[in-house]
């Protein structure tokens, strides 16, 4: 770790589906500036050697986020694929260079499982046919992203917002062969699941959960600029998208 009071240069590794689910879906907040919140967070939660307060400063490569494209035939909503990548562009040009996204994939395929009966024990429920949908490498290059750094020299301190303990023994080879600080950040509200313990030991702090009143003032402005091209939030991420459409569609035809 960092000499005590030293400033520790930061780079933080999103799980993007870990906080999706844990913070941003069936939310008003998905169009999320990473970078803005984690300094909010981070600037009330990091600590020194000493358990007190210490300076961080990020580095101009601040943010990785590990995500994978959303499959069309699984999609919730018609619009689902087209948001994400909106969304992802968005970051792109309002974030620049201290944003890197880290892509997996998704796999889909057909699977056997029992169906859950409450009382019975599992071998005695019935077997259906079912799709499952694994979310594939992203979990795996978060945890080489993030030792390869500390290994690396790059960083003083990795802060990992996940509540996956794939992770751990990525984690766990930092605290053995670096003398990088860990942090970790569980992606929920208001402590809505608790941290996982197997990351908790591994981590010099946690920060049990994410306050809506910090996504909410972590908003990228609703228009930003991807190289030359203007991306707008997508109109089914405001809190009212019936009322919204139809002003837009108005002022579209009076343009």
């Amino acid at each position: 770790m960092a000499r005590l009071n030293s400033t520790l240069r930061t780079r933080v590794y999103v799980d993007g589906y870990n906080i999706y689910y844990g913070c941003l879906r069936k939310t008003h907040h998905k169009w999320l500036d990473m970078k803005a919140l984690f300094e909010r967070i981070l600037a009330q939660t990091v600590l020194d050697v000493g358990g007190q307060p210490a300076n961080f400063e990020l580095e101009p490569l601040a943010i990785k986020y590990f995500t994978a494209s959303i499959l069309k035939n699984f999609a919730r909503s018609q619009d689902s694929v087209a948001c994400q990548e909106q969304y992802h562009n968005a970051l792109r040009g309002h974030l620049g260079d201290s944003l890197e996204i880290i892509t997996g994939y998704y796999s889909a395929n057909p699977a056997r499982a029992h169906r859950y009966e409450h009382g019975k024990p599992p071998a005695d429920c019935e077997i259906l046919e079912v799709w499952k949908l694994e979310e594939k490498q992203s979990d795996l290059a978060l945890a080489l992203h993030a030792y390869a750094d500390a290994i690396k020299g790059e960083v003083d301190q990795v802060v990992i917002v996940t509540n996956d303990t794939d992770v751990a023994p990525s984690l766990e080879l930092i605290r053995a062969d670096t003398q990088v600080s860990v942090g970790l950040i569980v992606p929920t509200r208001y402590s809505e699941r608790p941290p996982n313990h197997d990351l908790s030991k591994l981590a010099n702090w946690t920060r049990t959960h994410i306050l809506s009143e910090e996504l909410s003032a972590s908003q990228m402005p609703n228009m930003v600029r991807h190289g030359t091209r203007p991306v707008q939030k997508p109109i089914s991420w405001y809190p009212r998208p019936d009322l919204l459409e139809p002003v837009l569609r108005e002022a579209i035809r009076v343009k």
